[in-house]
């Protein structure tokens, strides 16, 4: 026997996912109506379809700007997509615009965009600081990289722009930049990327 989907449960599930109608109702339909699963049932859906959209061509896309009240913190980001549609629709102009404010209120500011863009030897001269005062407590070898390993993990997600929790906590309830760029791309059906960003500071020098 097949449950029941309502109008309401389609409604409320769409509100925190931001998923089509179609897709709301067949997750539902799988969870017997328990929203908490379907919920889960769509994130999966959405990061295997996130994979395959992953190797499209971003060749659109737009580049924002934010200068914070003060006017001594300014960012430039550039953010990419496939069409100019989506590059010129409202989602993708604010996503924009929060990832530069992100960026210019985060602390710490983030130094790379993904981890996969941090440079080898920064990575070994934060692995070097880590193991040395690990060494410091005389715990045995094994322990010593298990505790190297979690600092520097880390310390990776404190410097990468898409694993920070965005600054706007109470709108966005914890999520990740990566949470509300793959969002996005769902919502759109394409390939949403940040490509770069700078940050500017009065008085400090790049």
């Amino acid at each position: 026997m097949s449950t029941e989907v309502s109008a309401a449960d389609v409604k409320a599930l769409r509100e925190r996912t931001g998923a089509g109608i179609m897709d709301c109702k067949a997750a539902l339909a799988e969870s017997d109506g328990d929203i908490d699963k379907a919920i889960e049932i769509l994130r999966v859906k959405g990061q295997a379809s996130a994979a395959k959209r992953s190797g499209r061509a971003t060749s659109e896309g737009v580049v924002d700007s934010y200068i914070h009240a003060t006017g001594k913190v300014g960012v430039l980001v550039e953010i990419q997509c496939e069409t100019d549609f989506v590059a010129r629709s409202d989602e993708f102009q604010e996503f924009a615009r929060e990832v530069a404010i992100h960026i210019a209120g985060a602390h710490p500011p983030p130094s790379y965009v993904s981890a996969d863009e941090i440079p080898e030897d920064v990575r070994a001269a934060e692995r070097a600081v880590f193991e040395a005062k690990a060494r410091e407590e005389d715990k045995p070898p094994e322990v010593i990289e298990k505790i190297v390993e979690g600092q520097l993990a880390k310390w990776a997600k404190d410097v990468t722009l898409l694993d920070q929790e965005h600054v706007r906590t109470d709108r966005y309830e914890g999520k990740s930049v990566e949470d509300l760029r793959a969002e996005l791309a769902s919502k759109t059906g394409e390939n949403v990327r940040v490509a770069r960003f700078a940050r500017f500071v009065v008085g400090e020098a790049e």
